[in-house]
């Protein structure tokens, strides 16, 4: 854990001084060590905050640090350096698949229990209600929206509420990658008009796995590489899930969905320190 206190903190560290990030020489603690402490919470210790607090804290690493309140506030002031260091690892994963090669899935986060969706605090609205088709159960709360390469690395993420569609996310990616790039999908991403497009305009093959009414049959041997690199993106799914601790504690909407957004983050970061 050390070893990674300490590359997490030199990471973020050069990030801000890289763009050149201004802040309260006064203050308590700088940006570099907010996002440090979020982080360990995210890897360490479920996403407990305080608990991280507590640790870097008596082991010395940060020996002034906020209360709990301040650092609160202070994160999510910080929110979009996170967005930043999200996109920065993309980039780099990115560079590294030379193949050019990518998975998108989505991962449920369910905000609360299903027996106690008419008492959640956090969301209200029945747009929140989803599907799980691989477990085949309904869940309330949000969906992760992941695109990885075939090693598994996060290169492109966005939240959504639980009950939108994997076919209309679709639309949502930006699709920043290589001429040439294949994407892989589960039979839940169909749809022609898409496909046409990132072809056509972006030259980027979209390549779902088809249904057996598909009027775009794919051949048996294409069907076995699709099934193959699914296993990537269940594996980042999973190393995600790894981080998640049974329910997120969160008072907020905005804080919950900075929560998630940082076990996802952190996923990411954790990726790169075991390279």
């Amino acid at each position: 854990m050390d070893d990674k206190i300490i590359a997490t903190f030199c990471l973020c560290d050069d990030l801000l001084k890289a763009m050149h990030h201004q802040e309260d020489h006064q203050c308590q603690m700088n940006d570099a060590e907010i996002m440090t402490t979020a982080f360990i919470a995210s890897l360490f210790f479920r996403g407990q905050h305080e608990s991280a607090r507590a640790m870097l804290k008596q082991q010395g690493y940060i020996p002034h640090m906020l209360s709990k309140s301040r650092f609160n506030r202070r994160l999510h002031r910080i929110k979009e350096l996170f967005i930043i260091l999200f996109n920065l690892l993309g980039k780099t994963w990115k560079t590294l698949n030379t193949d050019a090669i990518y998975v998108i899935d989505s991962l449920p986060i369910a905000v609360c229990d299903n027996i106690r969706i008419r008492r959640s605090k956090i969301y209200s609205d029945e747009n929140f209600r989803g599907y799980q088709a691989s477990k085949k159960r309904y869940f309330y709360g949000l969906k992760i929206h992941l695109m990885v390469t075939q090693d598994g690395q996060p290169v492109e993420c966005f939240l959504t509420y639980g009950g939108f569609g994997d076919v209309d996310a679709l639309k949502y990616y930006a699709y920043e990658l290589p001429d040439g790039s294949i994407i892989y999908a589960d039979k839940a991403y169909n749809d022609y008009e898409i496909e046409d497009l990132l072809k056509d305009v972006d030259h980027i093959h979209l390549l779902p796995m088809r249904k057996k009414n598909s009027k775009r049959a794919l051949s048996p041997s294409i069907s076995f590489v699709q099934s193959y690199y699914r296993k990537r993106v269940e594996t980042a799914g999973s190393l995600i899930e790894q981080l998640l601790p049974k329910s997120i504690h969160a008072v907020t909407s905005q804080g919950f969905e900075l929560k998630v957004a940082l076990f996802v983050v952190a996923a990411s970061l954790n990726c790169y320190l075991n390279i």
